[in-house]
């Protein structure tokens, strides 16, 4: 027996849902919603002529929710998707297929705690799936796939300097982002800020997600404001795409598992790179090569100098580069890193270094079946390492544990 959002909502909360059966009575529905109130729309396919609007509040223990018959049950296309405005607060938005165009289903600047969840987003032209600028938004158990144009699948932003803070992201499956062209900008998978925003404080978590076949373009997780944990996610077969720190400070980057990518790409100040695991990618983790220094009043838009980074307990196995810094015509390099604890086994020479690396510290790392390359010997050790297994899950066992969340 099928288990439908309906009954669901009746068994947690003992209050039949407001059922509709249009887009009509849907908006209806919200614009008279209360903290508590249960609106299920019924299955089937829905074309949107305008957007779903919501500005409605719950509160905390007692959210409104708008949820799919059945999860999965509802598509929405046309035009437009749910335009989340900056009133609105503790709203709910579960089971629903967004397949209308890109850019419409949006939480705006001064909306609070909206929480998506069990949505497939598979939205059609340019244009993000989802944008969020509104404070405390949740993102959970969503599929997103099958996007091959310009703008991101998740697009975090803000308003004025200031980024959307305590955005979480956590335990959803994207995959099959294909590059819309050579040369290609503006197609991260999840964009974290921008520039405007790379200096304020985001405090978000993105964990415990999957990526496959994500290679929009080199930027698959473009992190642009500080602050923030990107933390036990998965990243796989996506070649030339990195999990980048491009602007901001002070994000922590720790326990990912990379395989079949680019690798992790540092530029900004005062990161912690930490018990990544990095199996056969093209790069693994690469200092960036900075081409101005913030602090010093250099433009936000600039590749920031890298300054008191610590790179510390990483495997890196097999991969082309493993702890390297490319050249850059009059680049900066990066000031005061610690590279320490790691193993790197195979692959590329451990170290290869391309640029300006004052103060330095290169402790207790440890080299199997490669050379030290630019690695000064007081820094690392060539023996055996015990390495732990990779990574225990196939792609498959790992959508499996999500979805069972």
């Amino acid at each position: 027996m099928t288990l439908t959002s309906a009954a669901l909502l009746l068994w947690l909360t003992g209050a039949p849902p407001d059922r509709v059966d249009s887009l009509a009575a849907l908006q209806a529905a919200i614009g008279a919603a209360k903290p508590g109130s249960q609106i299920v729309l019924k299955d089937g396919e829905y074309t949107t002529s305008a957007p779903i609007a919501i500005q409605v509040r719950g509160r905390a223990g007692a959210p409104i929710r708008i949820a799919a018959e059945t999860p999965g049950g509802v598509t929405l296309r046309g035009t437009d998707g749910f335009d989340v405005g900056g009133d609105a607060a503790y709203v709910e938005i579960d089971g629903f297929v967004f397949a209308h165009q890109s850019g419409k289903t949006q939480v705006r600047h001064g909306a609070t705690h909206i929480h998506f969840s069990h949505n497939v987003f598979a939205c059609v032209g340019e244009g993000a799936y989802l944008t969020v600028a509104g404070d405390d938004t949740e993102i959970d158990r969503n599929e997103f796939r099958d996007k091959h144009t310009l703008g991101n699948m998740i697009d975090v932003r803000g308003a004025g300097s200031q980024v959307a803070q305590r955005v979480l992201i956590h335990d959803n499956y994207f995959h099959d982002f294909a590059s819309p062209g050579p040369g290609t900008n503006g197609a991260e998978t999840i964009r974290f800020g921008l520039s405007g925003l790379s200096l304020s404080k985001g405090l978000g978590v993105i964990e415990r997600n999957l990526f496959v076949r994500c290679a929009g373009e080199n930027e698959m997780l473009s992190i642009k404001s500080g602050s923030n944990i990107i933390q036990d996610n998965t990243l796989l077969d996506s070649p030339g795409a990195q999990l980048t720190l491009r602007h901001g400070n002070e994000n922590i980057v720790r326990r990912n598992y990379l395989r079949g990518t680019d690798g992790i790409r540092i530029f900004g100040d005062r990161h912690r790179v930490d018990s990544n695991y990095l199996d056969a990618n093209t790069g693994g983790i690469q200092i960036g090569n900075g081409d101005g220094e913030v602090a010093d009043g250099a433009a936000l838009t600039s590749h920031d100098r890298p300054d008191d980074s610590y790179i510390t307990s990483n495997v890196l196995v097999n991969n082309v580069r493993n702890i390297f810094m490319e050249r850059r015509d009059r680049g900066l390099g990066a000031t005061r890193t610690t590279v320490a604890h790691n193993v790197i086994q195979a692959g590329g020479p451990a170290a290869y270094i391309d640029g300006p690396f004052p103060d330095a510290i290169w402790r207790d790392n440890t080299v199997w079946q490669t050379s030290l390359g630019l690695m000064p010997p007081e820094g690392g050790v060539i023996r055996r390492p015990v390495i732990p297994e990779p990574h225990p899950l196939t792609p498959e066992a790992l959508l499996a544990l999500i979805r069972r969340r």
